[in-house]
């Protein structure tokens, strides 16, 4: 049953068209009935096939295609939003990429690909729908990061610089919004089954499923707001890959 009731949350996830935003996106529709979800993304064709599963178990759905690394076309995106939804209660803040390569062989555009979607991207969306936030003394935020946003390996340069960042992007803006009303949770996933390991020669059973980063998500969502969880750390349980 779809909710048209004004305390129904709206929930934007970034990076909503596969892997774990569309997880996401399934998980929030299929547990929160009432659930108002703003999917972005790049892909308007993927976000529409997001949508109808979502539209299927119930939620309101409104799909916002766009480029969250570009200043413009965040303002423009969240401007459309607000006026959909109104403001927005969840932020999860997961558009990404992952390219490897050692250091030496890092080319400068690779390392300003990987800031901007997994960084850049982070910041200027938080910067959007903060205020609002801040503003009502109430508001969600989840930064997907990756555990190579805590510990740095081999081939890794530009993809742990960018996830680095964006732990320390959530760190400081836990430190700026905790007496403001707003919850922030930095979420570390370890290898999670997604498009980008299809072709890795990694079997689906040696890694998580998205659905399981999906449900720590919303599970922290769930708790009582006299508790926020800092960080959120998934692992396969035979490790690292």
């Amino acid at each position: 049953m779809k909710s048209t009731g004004k305390s129904a949350p709206v929930i934007l996830i970034t990076g909503a068209s596969q892997g774990i935003g569309a997880a996401i996106a399934k998980i929030f529709a299929a547990e929160l009935p009432d659930a108002r979800l703003a999917l972005v993304a790049r892909s308007e064709k993927n976000l529409r096939s997001v949508a109808k599963a979502c539209l299927k178990l119930g939620a309101q759905v409104e799909i916002f295609p766009g480029d969250v690394t570009d200043e413009t076309s965040v303002a423009a995106m969240a401007r459309a939003v607000t006026k959909h939804f109104g403001p927005v209660d969840v932020l999860i803040n997961n558009a990404g990429a992952f390219e490897s390569a050692p250091l030496l062989e890092t080319s400068v555009a690779l390392f300003d690909r990987m800031i901007a979607v997994n960084l850049r991207s982070t910041f200027l969306v938080s910067q959007a729908f903060l205020p609002a936030m801040v503003k009502r003394r109430r508001g969600e935020v989840f930064n997907v990061s990756s555990i190579a946003g805590l510990q740095a390996y081999p081939n890794g340069a530009a993809y742990c610089a960018a996830k680095f960042g964006v732990t320390g992007l959530t760190a400081v803006m836990r430190a700026e919004t905790k007496d403001k009303g707003v919850r922030v949770c930095c979420v570390h996933p370890g290898a999670t089954w997604t498009p980008s390991w299809q072709k890795s020669g990694v079997k689906p059973e040696r890694i998580m499923p998205a659905e399981d980063v999906a449900r720590a998500i919303l599970d922290v969502y769930r708790l009582g707001r006299r508790t926020v969880v800092e960080e959120i750390i998934l692992r396969p349980q035979l490790g690292d890959v």
